[in-house]
């Protein structure tokens, strides 16, 4: 004889029968009108989390934020513990510290640790562009002039005397094919990284131009104007 299906319903995955103890209480918890156990626990979590992410947040977009003497302290202690077990319990206090703050205050966070998020992007996309412009001017002889078509105000003497000293530093083709087949990269010389550098120097500079400047043969680059303007 089969046995007859219990009745109840399911909640985020898991049956709930109907008339269990787990039924009562989310009937109950509906009839408050208020936030369930459920949802108040994934608030705790998420604070604590963010209460977290203070700890790697700038100095400059965390002093603006006047926390608590008690979160600051709670953070500091977070940071100086090593210990799994004496981590969670110190990251669960500065979860409840995070409880206290208000609603305006815990906005503020979010958007430092926005801008600091996006500033990290950001930083990232010019280190990707000007790895691209150096290769970009080592292997191509027109790419000094599309560079300076970019940046007019350049001093493209020490620029060219870069390039030409990276090309005679650079390994000859077999030799570095051999390199990276073996899973070794190709040793480079100092000009290689100071052309780096400059290239560098003058991206980050450009981002803070008013308007922004417009690359030139934007594919190539890797540097839109809208990544600049970011």
């Amino acid at each position: 004889m089969s046995r007859k299906p219990k009745k109840g319903y399911f909640v985020r995955g898991h049956f709930v029968a109907e008339g269990s103890e787990l039924d009562m209480q989310l009937r109950e918890e509906q009839r408050a009108g208020g936030p369930s156990k459920t949802e108040l626990k994934a608030q705790s979590a998420e604070l604590q989390d963010l209460g977290e992410q203070l700890l790697s947040l700038r100095a400059d977009l965390k002093d603006p934020l006047d926390l608590p003497t008690r979160l600051l302290d709670a953070l500091d202690e977070l940071a100086r513990i090593t210990n799994f077990e004496g981590r969670r319990r110190q990251s669960q206090f500065v979860g409840k510290q995070m409880r206290l703050l208000g609603e305006e205050q815990i906005a503020a966070i979010r958007a430092a640790l926005e801008v600091q998020q996006k500033g990290s992007a950001k930083d990232t996309l010019r280190l990707h562009a000007a790895e691209r412009w150096r290769d970009r001017l080592i292997a191509e002889d027109a790419a000094v002039g599309a560079w300076a078509t970019q940046f007019p105000d350049a001093d493209l003497q020490p620029l060219r005397a870069l390039v030409r000293q990276a090309r005679k530093d650079a390994l000859p083709p077999k030799a570095a094919a051999q390199a990276q087949t073996q899973g070794r990269a190709p040793r480079q010389g100092r000009a290689y990284r100071e052309l780096f550098q400059m290239v560098h120097q003058a991206l980050g500079q450009a981002e803070a131009r008013t308007p922004p400047v417009h690359p030139i043969d934007a594919d190539d680059a890797g540097y839109t104007n809208d990544s600049l303007a970011s």
